[in-house]
């Protein structure tokens, strides 16, 4: 792994908060529905809390393993007796990337957990909704995120999945079938299985809504796209994940190429092939080889495949960006959003590990790599002194309004033309500081700040600030109302209304400040329709 490479690890590691994989917060009394449930992995004996009821660690698929490497999910068939559902199971391989993360070698980790209200009685028919974790289509689990205040508060049923992740998932080679999409097929059939098991735990198995952050917001939107959304989902809601994001050149690393976050086949094949000989496979098949090595082994080209979801491929016939942009897409109700100062975090990641990487000095040399003949422009209209001197707080800034904001009010717009779109941006100047950022100018709603305010992570409630806790309640409302009805509405805030194709206006989400707001003006939309990248 060349030092650019490492560094984005690190840097990469921002798509999802360093948490232990704790789910449970202890017994309560008496549960109000039974802890022991028929599903199609067997019959499940779960755990209770004060508010909820837990099914952890359940199997959705065969353990990809062996000859089942690099093979798309097959149904795990139901166990015999009675299986403890106590327990989550381990997340999948994935290397740690920054301190406090955890490392795991584990190929056997298609689990999903389950968390529904005390009283979720079977027949219920409430909400159910898929959670598919961020982390760069690299890291994370399911597990880290307890769903019990989201499930409780919001009266629904959550379905928290793991997925194959980078090399595991995203790795491809020419003719082999599931190519690029192992960890999409995994997230796919997670969702069948909710969708197959809703009923015995309360939920309505034909009201699903599949939600997910950062790359698994990337993959909700690319589901969108996906003849595989036909009858699975009947909602989608994407945060931090836009079909049409894109990095410019130097915006995810100083030296890297501009990036989105899929990949075509026919690419990844070749860094599949490429890869297989850095592992010593250059066999004209070097499939078995491949198979044969351990996962540790395996894992040292683990971050080639970020970004590598794949498409030309059965799952995803198309690049997701261009069948958002021609309304190719499923006829549901979206709920899609990001963060207002999305790209703090990566800044301050880099910046943590080559100091030298972005200053002010290096500025307008970065904006030059990134938009070429238009530097000058962007310089302009962001110019350092508005940023007291800091070239980190600039060059965030700039990418934040460039990669994230605007291609995701984007998105909003080309499927407002097809479906019905509600659009949000999260803008807590002040939230709990997930990715360790020392730089005060590079805190904000920076990416994944978001999360606390729908799960508690490590199982943890963080909002700990005057009006956080009242904005948790808040988003924890839109998200359960949308799943509950396609319409996100919440007590005491404003309903979030429809987007048109040219609407400006999405719905702000601060403490004490739930409001509609032009997000193309704060963001300078009007200057990055006409900027162009090399």
């Amino acid at each position: 792994m060349n030092r650019a490479t490492a560094v984005l690890a690190t840097v990469l590691a921002v798509l999802v908060p360093v948490v232990s994989t704790g789910c449970s917060s202890g017994d309560g009394p008496a549960p109000d529905a039974s802890l022991t449930v028929p599903t199609s992995s067997g019959t499940l004996h779960g755990l209770s809390t004060p508010s909820a009821r837990e099914f952890l660690g359940i199997p959705y698929a065969l353990p990809p393993t062996g000859p089942r490497r690099w093979t798309l999910p097959q149904p795990q068939p139901a166990a015999a007796g009675v299986v403890e559902a106590t327990k989550a199971g381990p997340p999948c391989a994935q290397t740690p990337t920054v301190p406090g993360a955890s490392r795991s070698d584990a190929e056997d980790c298609l689990f999903a957990n389950v968390t529904t209200p005390r009283d979720a009685e079977p027949g219920a028919k409430l909400p159910v909704m898929v959670w598919w974790h961020g982390g760069g289509y690299t890291t994370g689990s399911g597990a880290q995120y307890d769903a019990q205040r989201l499930a409780s508060r919001g009266h629904v049923v959550v379905v928290s999945i793991n997925y194959r992740l980078g090399v595991f998932g995203y790795f491809g080679l020419p003719g082999l079938a599931g190519s690029g999409d192992f960890g999409f097929a995994d997230q796919i059939a997670g969702t069948r299985w909710a969708k197959r098991n809703a009923a015995a735990f309360g939920g309505d198995p034909d009201n699903v809504t599949v939600f997910g952050e950062s790359a698994g917001g990337m993959s909700a939107c690319a589901l969108l796209t996906s003849p595989q959304a036909k009858g699975l989902v009947q909602k989608v809601a994407i945060s931090s994940g836009s079909c049409l994001l894109k990095w410019p050149a130097g915006g995810l690393y100083p030296g890297l190429p501009s990036t989105t976050p899929y990949t075509s086949v026919a690419v990844t094949g070749q860094d599949g092939v490429a890869a297989a000989k850095t592992l010593g496979c250059a066999q004209p098949d070097p499939l078995p080889c491949l198979r044969a090595l351990p996962a540790p082994v395996v894992m040292k080209v683990n971050q080639t495949f970020a970004n590598h979801l794949s498409y030309d491929t059965d799952l995803l016939p198309a690049d997701p960006a261009q069948a958002v942009r021609q309304g190719r897409l499923a006829d549901v109700p979206v709920l899609s959003g990001g963060n207002r100062d999305e790209h703090n975090a990566f800044v301050a990641g880099v910046v943590a590990a080559v100091p030298e990487a972005v200053t002010a000095a290096s500025y307008p040399a970065l904006l030059k790599t990134a938009f070429g003949l238009d530097a000058d422009q962007v310089h302009q209209r962001y110019p350092l002194d508005q940023f007291a001197s800091s070239g980190p707080a600039a060059w965030a800034k700039v990418v934040s309004d460039s990669a994230w904001a605007c291609p995701t009010l984007a998105g909003e717009h080309a499927m407002a033309a097809k479906t019905k779109v509600y659009g949000y941006e999260f803008a807590d100047p002040d939230p709990p500081n997930l990715n360790g950022t020392k730089d005060p100018r590079l805190m904000g709603a920076a990416h994944a700040t978001d999360l606390p305010y729908l799960f508690d992570l490590a199982g943890r409630n963080l909002l700990t600030r005057p009006g956080q806790a009242e904005l948790g309640d808040t988003m924890i409302g839109y998200w359960s109302s949308f799943a509950r009805t396609g319409v996100p509405t919440a007590p005491g805030a404003p309903a979030m209304a429809a987007m048109t194709p040219t609407s400006a206006t999405v719905t702000t989400l601060a403490p004490g400040a739930v409001h509609g707001e032009d997000t193309s003006a704060i963001h300078r939309c009007d200057l990055w329709r006409e900027v162009s990248t090399p």
